[in-house]
């Protein structure tokens, strides 16, 4: 169905955080599409256990735009129900959408995609054709993963295009954290020629699932001397200190995930090393073409990170589980009747 000139608002059924601890599904009214963009039925969304949980647990440091209550989730994939005059994507075309602000009266779409309908800008979708829902999902954490790589490059070129052969000189040596953005990080390490990572991991249940990179236990690598260390933990406290004293003199620490306490350190040892520090935040576009190329090629693998799917009716329980449960990898809701 096309979009003509006269567009009713749709609605949807969404995920509403009312306040930290307390979620609710609520009707809700969209606000009506315009003719650059689309109307998607969502078939899957995904649960972050970074922001979303600090989102769940009122701990989320001053964001703009934050208050409740709130539509979750950037990580949702659907089917185009109704295409824009000025769109090229088609009815029934699948899309992956990073999240959507399109909810009216006292809703806020941050980051708004845990919703049965979303309405959303063209530009900010990607098409995934044939790819499953439940791999689909994992594109922004996959994202995520290849802008800890690219990060640095543009902003000391921002009009030089990016080829993989440069990517892969920012690989890490090491990646802390086996978590599923973890994971994504090290695959994609592979997949773009680098040689592949060391992984720490504290919780011995999370160390199996490596694919051609080895998993170990902080206290079982000796290797005192990297050049490049990325954590995606978000843990805080002496762990920086500890990452520091890894790093080779000019060696640098990324930190890819996200930290809702005071990032410390002592100076002295990174002092000596002449560490650099580099900060990895929101992926952009190019980062979802150049993970989603390599997916379609059959050279960066999303299987076997989703460990649990529930039905969107089930939401109470899934976020819990996915916060707190250590077996709970990555939650899917399942959207579809």
């Amino acid at each position: 169905m096309s979009l003509g000139t006269n567009n009713t608002a749709p609605a949807a059924t969404a995920i509403v955080f009312e306040q930290p601890g307390n979620l609710e599904l609520r009707s809700v009214s969209l606000v009506p599409p315009t003719s650059n963009q689309l109307v998607v039925d969502v078939e899957s969304t995904g649960i972050s256990t970074g922001t979303e949980k600090l989102l769940w647990n009122g701990t989320m440091p001053a964001f703009p735009g934050l208050s409740y209550p709130l539509v979750p989730g950037y990580e949702a994939v659907g089917v185009v129900r109704a295409s824009g005059e000025d769109c090229q994507l088609k009815v029934g075309d699948r899309v992956f959408v990073p999240g959507a602000s399109c909810y009216q009266n006292d809703i806020r779409g941050l980051f708004g995609a845990s919703a049965s309908t979303l309405v959303v800008a063209e530009e900010r979708v990607a098409a995934v054709g044939e790819l499953p829902a439940e791999q689909a999902t994992l594109l922004a954490l996959a994202a995520t993963a290849m802008h800890i790589l690219t990060h640095r490059l543009r902003q000391a070129n921002p009009a030089q295009p990016l080829t993989l052969a440069d990517i892969a000189l920012q690989a890490p040596q090491l990646i802390v954290g086996h978590g599923v953005l973890g994971r994504l990080l090290a695959r994609t390490c592979i997949a773009i020629g680098a040689d592949a990572p060391v992984v720490w991991e504290h919780n011995a249940q999370r160390r199996a699932g490596a694919m051609s990179y080895n998993v170990v236990a902080p206290a079982d690598d000796d290797n005192m001397s990297r050049k490049h260390i990325v954590d995606v933990s978000g843990s805080c406290g002496e762990h920086f200190n500890t990452l520091i004293a890894r790093l080779s003199k000019g060696g640098r620490l990324t930190l890819g995930g996200f930290y809702n306490e005071a990032v410390n350190f002592n100076f002295a040892p990174a002092f000596m090393r002449e560490i650099n520090l580099g900060i990895a935040a929101e992926w952009v576009p190019d980062d979802l073409h150049k993970t989603l190329s390599l997916v379609q090629a059959g050279a960066l693998s999303l299987d076997g990170l989703v460990s649990h799917q529930l039905s969107f009716e089930k939401a109470a329980d899934a976020y819990p589980l996915a916060f707190n449960d250590p077996a709970c990898l990555k939650m899917i809701l399942n959207w579809n009747a």
